[in-house]
């Protein structure tokens, strides 16, 4: 399949001057009238500590900061995995580009807070991204007037779309990839998404699967390349030293392991996991860090029903780990770098089968990145690539259950029973540059072709 490289600059001059399809001219008009509705969504949204009220006005387009002077790149991500995405992209342009500056925006306040929690790279400037109506997203672009567009995954706001394109702006697609649920679900309106994604200059996928699939959901084969998972060439999640040194009294030498960005639905079997591993090693120590804070009560429940309670410490409230805590659940934002750097080896969640619909995975390229052997389960549907390069090389461990789990972790305490593991998954790593060498070959043409706003 073509790879996009500096050789093949974004296409120009291609997006669909048409008539937008009957849903998106619906919407568009919906659009017009939306901003009550926007507004008690916020609200609601404030009342449920899901939104930040004092950064509101974000949402409604208002800057917080002036404009730069000179050239503007726009970088957008839903949430806390998207934009991390970024950041390794941004460290590299930034580097490159020392007369450029970069907008960073986002839609939840976890990704807000993440990225508060983490030193961004030079001449970056974090916002809200705007709400889906006319005079949100034009005062938006009338003050950031920016000169290249890039979207990690996909995000596909039609007013934003649209407005961005009619000012010129050149648009990227990054990461792209498709779900079984977004396939099932955007098949029956692949005209209006054909429609919305022919706007993009490029559309950088995952894998040859989601090229064929982001077809059948309308997208234009001329612009899709694919160019592999961008999450797998990413800079590992920063470091707390501090926080290392106050939590190493209470952890020692104890055998220790993390299960990372876990759903509720699969967390019983982690615990039971544990609970077996401790009849092994009864001093073993698991970290868990859910992948939502909110459901973090349940985690804890979740716990309960397997360890007493006096064994069971939590982050957010200060707990300190004892030698009589054998549960540590870490259920704060922006800290998944600190505990990787605790832990041999670490079980990436949302893999194991669990009753209902199957779990999709997570990234795998964190852990590798810091050197901690990764354990998962068979239900990785969204980072398929990702873990057959890994398989292919042998550098993970599927697990089928909780015993199996249980058994691994136990086992990867051995320094020498894991090193294999730990070789191979970063020679894996160390060959997964071509994403971002993509990513940042096509801004780069796309930036030197437009020149800067005034």
């Amino acid at each position: 399949m073509a790879r996009l490289t500096c050789a093949q600059p974004l296409p120009k001059d291609q997006t669909v001057m048409s008539k937008p399809p009957a849903l998106i001219r619906a919407y568009l008009a919906f659009s017009r009238v939306a901003a009550p509705l926007w507004a008690l969504a916020l609200r609601w949204r404030v009342r449920q500590g899901k939104e930040d009220a004092s950064r509101l006005a974000e949402k409604w387009g208002h800057a917080t900061a002036p404009r730069p002077a000179g050239e503007l790149v726009w970088l957008h991500g839903v949430s806390v995995g998207e934009t991390a995405v970024l950041l390794t992209l941004l460290d590299r342009l930034s580097a490159a580009r020392p007369g450029t500056h970069f907008l960073m925006t986002s839609v939840t306040r976890a990704a807000a807070d993440a990225l508060a929690n983490r030193r961004l790279p030079p001449r970056v400037l974090h916002q809200y991204a705007p709400v889906d109506c006319p005079r949100a997203v034009r005062r938006f672009l009338d003050h950031w007037r920016p000169d290249l567009f890039v979207l990690s995954e996909m995000d596909l706001w039609p007013r934003l779309l649209v407005e961005t394109r009619a000012r010129g702006v050149s648009m990227l697609m990054l990461n792209a990839h498709v779900t079984a649920r977004r396939l099932r679900r955007r098949q029956r309106f692949a005209r209006a998404n054909g429609w919305l994604m022919d706007h993009f200059d490029a559309i950088h996928v995952q894998d040859s699967q989601s090229l064929d699939l982001f077809q059948e959901i309308g997208a234009p084969q001329a612009k899709l390349r694919v160019t592999g998972l961008l999450k797998g060439a990413s800079s590992p999640p920063p470091d707390r030293p501090e926080d290392r040194a106050r939590l190493a009294p209470g952890i020692t030498s104890r055998p220790r392991w993390l299960a990372a960005s876990t759903r509720t639905v699969e967390e019983p079997q982690l615990f039971d996991a544990q609970r077996q591993a401790m009849d092994q090693r009864p001093d073993m120590l698991m970290m868990i860090a859910p992948r939502q804070m909110a459901q973090a009560d349940a985690t804890e429940a979740a716990a309960h029903a397997v360890f007493a309670r006096s064994r069971v410490a939590r982050r957010s409230r200060g707990e300190a780990i004892t030698s009589d805590t054998c549960v540590y659940i870490a259920d704060t934002l922006g800290e998944m770098g600190l505990w990787l750097r605790m832990v041999p080896v670490a079980y990436t969640g949302q893999s194991l089968p669990v009753a209902g619909p199957r779990l999709t995975g997570k990234n795998p390229f964190e852990a590798a990145a810091l050197g901690v052997m990764i354990v998962h389960g068979p239900d990785i549907g969204n980072f398929r690539e990702a873990y057959a390069r890994l398989h292919a090389a042998r550098g993970a461990l599927e697990v089928a259950d909780a015993t199996a789990l249980a058994r691994a972790v136990v086992q990867a305490q051995d320094p020498d029973w894991r090193a294999p593991y730990l070789a191979a998954a970063a020679e894996v790593q160390a060959g997964m540059m071509a994403p971002l060498d993509a990513a940042f070959d096509t801004i780069s043409t796309a930036l030197d072709r437009a020149g800067p706003s005034a």
